[in-house]
């Protein structure tokens, strides 16, 4: 995995794991059982802050440095096109997780959710296809499969509110979550010490 000119994609990296590292285990065990107004408020604060602004934050710098500030300057046209698309995700998952977490937070009706799975399925398609082009970056596009089974298992589990879904969902978020945190270290490793990690 190679990233250029201090991309700040452990951070986006780091964020969405931490959220997916809070939500999964609470949907797959059910712990703690009650779904109380201090639990939702709970996770709502975590996914407003975590997944949602680290991922924003990244998207945005991203942009920035892709349009009005030149700053990544990769030795080929794949280079920006990763970037490009790694700004896309960034900034949509991070508006997305917004959404999430304020909808959690005020306790309000998930179901809908469901719909919002659908385009995030498409970017989750996108990204793979992306990254797993002619080899690109195959550890983030694993990280973009991952992310369309998140998806999929999300549209049933919020549009009929199915304990079975949510338990695969937050099974996928789980699995997801570690290979983020991997994608972490890997970014972290490269970037501050110039090891080159793959899975």
């Amino acid at each position: 995995m190679t990233f250029v000119a201090l991309a700040p994609v452990a951070l986006g990296f780091f964020g969405l794991g931490t959220g997916y590292l809070i939500y999964g285990p609470w949907e797959f065990f059910g712990k703690p059982s009650e779904k109380t107004p201090e639990i939702n408020r709970t996770l709502g604060q975590w996914g407003i802050w975590m997944p949602g602004f680290l991922q924003f934050l990244a998207g945005t710098y991203l942009w920035l440095g892709l349009t009005l500030f030149p700053a990544f300057q990769p030795a080929s046209t794949v280079g920006h096109t990763v970037l490009y698309m790694a700004a896309l995700a960034f900034t949509a998952f991070g508006v997305h997780w917004f959404a999430l977490g304020y909808n959690r937070y005020k306790s309000s009706d998930m179901r809908v959710d469901g719909y919002m799975a659908l385009s995030f399925m498409w970017i989750s398609i996108m990204g793979a296809f992306v990254f797993l082009y002619n080899g690109a970056d195959v550890p983030v596009g694993i990280l973009f499969v991952l992310l369309f089974f998140v998806y999929l298992s999300d549209a049933p589990a919020s549009l009929m509110s199915s304990k079975f879904w949510t338990r695969i969902k937050g099974f996928w978020h789980i699995v997801t979550g570690v290979w983020l945190m991997y994608l972490t270290f890997a970014a972290v490793a490269n970037l501050a010490l110039g090891i080159a990690l793959w899975v």
